[in-house]
């Protein structure tokens, strides 16, 4: 349906040529959601304004109304209610038992206390440098006279096998 007198080439022409530019400004602006609605709704209300033949840029009468758009949509949301609901303590989430926490935190101290135990004993004696002295890869590294690359590949072996642990534990 178009308006009395629109050519209906004009607004195809227009709507091609401008589609992509007015999405664009609404994506920018409101979103990808409500973009290609916004974008309709502008073409809409040039159609329905018939100020197609009469403005002498309609891209900046298309402009205006995609701004206007926004406007009104912020307008919107500005004066609609806000939903207030009565906080309800005896509905809180359910949360695991500190108990429970405290019993798995045991468990996987046990888990890791073996798997250290099981380690080989350069692997172990790297890992625990690192990992409880806190040392670094350079210092293990003169301490152990080795280099820098056998430290490394020490706690990656050392690493993997917790992870393989936990990973048959859990």
């Amino acid at each position: 349906m178009t308006a009395p007198g629109l050519s209906a080439v004009s607004f195809d022409a227009l709507y091609r040529a401008e589609h992509a530019r007015v999405l664009g400004y609404f994506r920018r602006r409101a979103g990808r959601d409500a973009a290609p609605d916004l974008a309709q709704e502008a073409f809409a209300r040039l159609l329905r304004s018939g100020a197609l033949e009469r403005a002498e840029c309609p891209e900046a009468y298309l402009t205006r109304i995609a701004c206007n758009l926004l406007i009104d949509r912020s307008r919107r949301k500005r004066s609609s209610p806000t939903a207030f609901y009565h906080f309800d303590e005896t509905r809180d989430a359910v949360s695991c038992a500190d108990q429970t926490w405290r019993i798995e935190a045991a468990d996987l101290f046990h888990l890791y206390r073996r798997t250290v135990r099981a380690m080989p004993r350069k692997t172990r004696r790297v890992f625990l440098m690192r990992r409880v002295k806190h040392m670094s890869f350079k210092d293990i590294a003169a301490a152990l006279g080795v280099s820098v690359a056998t430290v490394d590949y020490h706690m990656v072996q050392a690493l993997a096998l917790c992870r393989a642990a936990v990973a048959v534990q859990w």
